[in-house]
């Protein structure tokens, strides 16, 4: 298991990111198209806000031992980030988002060891909550980066933590698959080995030997592929058995 302590520095590293990318931003710039489709810079500004004060209500549910608040006390939240001019989206967003990350480094050791919320089907310890909000942050602060350097990655620090979480993650985003059944996928920076069945239903697991690797590509390449963006403009130069990548992008088109 890894320590809460590993997942807050990373959320607050990919935070950390944010800020520097947005902050020199004119009122022009905000208004740009993000990586995400229909979203500019400042709309995934707004969602990266609205979802903090969110994860703020959970943190608290989770430290005072109640239910998480539940989908009613959503929506007043996301229609007032929505109202505000693009450029208050991104500064009240950094503002939210560093008030989050500080009340998660705050906690004292009792807080972290005794924290539980039941959340999604599931419960949930502090290294699982922050471990939910890094993959959030860190995929959507690349569809910011992206958008100002084509050649952005996501944060390895974050990849290298989501890569042991991504079974979840596939499994929720994935669709099965009419033309792939098994493929063996490897990764490099970390490496791991991995078996993806697609049919009938989606899973990704480790691989214990099942045959030969159909596709090698940089672990952070697999992980923007689970989270649908993996797109032919944006993939590695080094990937071997790009030729399934397609049917590959059909199981995982995003969320």
């Amino acid at each position: 298991m890894v320590e809460p302590s590993v997942w807050i520095a990373a959320v607050r590293s990919s935070h950390d990111r944010f800020a520097l990318l947005v902050r020199p931003l004119d009122a022009q710039a905000v208004q740009a198209p993000s990586y995400d489709d229909d979203w500019t810079i400042a709309q995934v500004a707004s969602h990266l806000g609205s979802q903090a004060e969110i994860f703020s209500l959970f943190l608290q549910a989770g430290l005072a031992g109640d239910e998480p608040p539940g989908g009613e006390v959503f929506p007043p939240i996301w229609d007032r980030w929505n109202a505000l001019p693009p450029e208050q989206q991104v500064s009240e967003s950094v503002a939210t988002n560093e008030e989050f990350v500080r009340r998660l480094e705050g906690l004292s050791e009792s807080e972290r060891a005794e924290f539980s919320l039941s959340l999604f089907g599931s419960q949930m310890d502090l290294a699982g909550l922050a471990g939910l909000r890094l993959g959030e942050h860190a995929v959507h602060t690349w569809d910011v980066a992206v958008a100002l350097d084509p050649t952005a990655t996501v944060a390895p620090d974050a990849v290298e933590l989501l890569l042991d979480t991504l079974d979840t993650t596939a499994a929720r985003s994935g669709k099965p698959s009419g033309s792939l059944s098994e493929i063996v996928i490897e990764t490099s920076a970390p490496r791991r080995r991995y078996l993806l069945t697609a049919a009938p239903e989606v899973a990704l697991a480790p691989d214990t030997g099942s045959g030969q690797t159909t596709v090698e590509l940089p672990a952070e390449a697999l992980l923007r592929l689970v989270y649908g963006r993996l797109d032919p403009d944006h993939t590695p130069a080094q990937v071997i058995g790009a030729g399934t990548l397609d049917e590959l992008r059909e199981v995982f088109p995003g969320f």
